[in-house]
This record gives C-alpha cells, structure tokens and sequence, in this order.
C-alpha cells in the first residue's frame, strides 16, 4: 500500500513538472521569443519583402516621437480610451447597484442580458453595428429621423464608434461589480441604516471604498484594453476619414503590414507598451494614495 501511494507520487510529481515544462517552452517559444525579435528589431530597419535588416540605433524611436500622425493617433487612443473606461466603469457600477437592490426582479434575465454583448464576437458586433450606421439602410437614422453619414463624418467616426464599444463592454464590469456587492459584508449597511444614513451616504462612504478593489481592477483592465483597440476601427472605418479615428494600434498595423515597415511598428509598439504601462501604474498609485 505504501510503496503503492509512493509511486503515484512520483507519477503525480513527474506529470506536474512535465506540464509545467511545456507551459515554459509554449510561453518562451510564443511569447517571450516574438517579443524579444520585435524588440530587437525595433532598432532596425526591418522589411521581410525586401529582406532588408539594417541596424539604425534609436533612429525609429526618434522618428516616433516626430511623427505627427502618431500624436494625431495617440491623442485619438488617449480620448477614445478616457471616455470608454469611464462610461464602462460608471454605467457597471449605476447598473450593478440596481441590480443588486431588491427594486429590481428577475435578476438573472436582466445579468444575462447585459452581459451577452460581451461573450458576443467583437468583429460580428463591429459588422452589425456598421450596417446600423449605414446612412441609407442603418437603423439608427431611422429611429432619429437625422440623416448623418455617422461613419465617415470625422465629427461624428470616433464617437460612433465608442458609442459601439460602450455598449458591448459594459456588461462585464456589471458582472465584476456585482460579485462585489454580493461579497460586502452586510451588518455594514444594516448599521448605517440604524444610524439613519441616506441610501446616497451609504452608497458613498460605504460601498464606494469597499469596492476599491473592484473599480481599480476595471479601471486598469479596460486601460490595457482600449489602448490597444483595433478590430471595431478596421471593420468599422479603417481608420478614417482620413485619420479622425486613427488609433495607435491601427497605425502599427497600417506600419507593418500594409508599408511592411516593421522595424518602426516595433518601435511603435514598444512605445506603446512603455504609456499601457505609465498608466497603470499611475491607477494603482492614485489608488494607493486614496488609500493613504
């Protein structure tokens, strides 16, 4: 008996490391690999077609920095992702608070509803929401009488399609928020409401800080996120008109495999990378100081 349980230790242990063997070598040969040569690369200039692979210094990262369609496209990232992580965060937290309150039945319906668009396919959403805008058949200029070229009116591109981008994603912070709720401890509240505080006062010193937690992960999720949009931009406008909804991550591609300039899309990239990076960490630390 004894020497049976050993062996399916070994085995047990033998399995475990050869998991966890294929799991480093997936991760080395797929991830940090690829990204390696992308970095490398980056101080390159670097065209497959042509098998050109010249060494430049920062000579890309200089041309990144003066280049006035990647400020055009960083500005057009830096509003497209502020307005979408807050209507995310703030339409999550307003609906999951309603939700969670005994105002509201059939729960289960209205979660599964909000949370569908979500699971559903980005680019099939993009498509669908593409021929809503439609300026002759869409049915949005239908249902407000206006006759708007939504899509490729640069006043109204990028808006059109956050407006997509909202209505897909914020399910998913209704989900996060309300595991939140259901896991607040109760007497907090009870002993609020014994004191006489206002729904709004428990709501604002009492479920707000505890759900600390909950809206800095949204926040710094949905910052990763959408600042690396892309799909609904290529299926939706490709980028115009012109450049009005030129994100970073569109013209990284349009770099690379469109002008097949890879050596400065990597180090579009790799910029990029350093901001996703400076703006998380800048969530946590306001967080923190909050906390302080």
């Amino acid at each position: 008996m004894f020497k049976r349980k050993k062996l399916q230790s070994k085995s047990e242990v033998l399995l475990r490391n050869i998991v966890v063997t294929a799991i480093v070598i997936f991760n080395v040969c797929f991830v940090i690999l690829p990204i390696g040569i992308a970095f490398v690369g980056s101080f390159h200039q670097w065209n497959p077609l042509k098998g050109t692979y010249n060494f430049l210094g920062f000579e890309n990262y200089k041309n990144v920095f003066t280049n006035k369609l990647f400020w055009r496209s960083m500005g057009n990232t830096v509003i497209f992702t502020s307005f979408a992580v807050t209507f995310r965060v703030v339409l999550g937290l307003a609906i999951a608070s309603a939700l969670y309150s005994s105002l509201i039945k059939h729960k289960v319906f209205y979660r599964t509803i909000f949370y569908m668009p979500t699971v559903t396919p980005l680019i099939a959403v993009a498509f669908v929401w593409k021929i809503m805008y439609n300026p002759q058949i869409g049915l949005i200029n239908k249902l407000t009488g206006l006759n708007i070229n939504w899509l490729f009116d640069g006043r109204y591109a990028l808006a059109s399609v956050l407006l997509m981008t909202i209505w897909k994603d914020f399910g998913y912070a209704v989900v996060l928020f309300l595991a939140g709720l259901y896991s607040l401890p109760k007497d907090c509240f009870e002993a609020a409401k014994i004191d006489g505080a206002s729904s709004w006062q428990v709501f604002r010193f009492i479920t707000l800080p505890l759900l600390k937690q909950n809206t800095l992960f949204v926040v710094v999720t949905s910052i990763i996120t959408y600042m690396q949009s892309y799909v609904q931009i290529m299926v939706m406008t490709e980028g115009g008109p012109g450049t009005k909804t030129y994100l970073s991550t569109y013209l990284i591609y349009n770099e690379a495999f469109e002008k097949y300039n890879f050596g400065y899309a990597s180090a579009i990239s790799f910029t990029m990378f350093v901001i996703i990076a400076f703006f998380s960490a800048l969530s946590f630390r306001i967080t923190n100081v909050k906390e302080a």
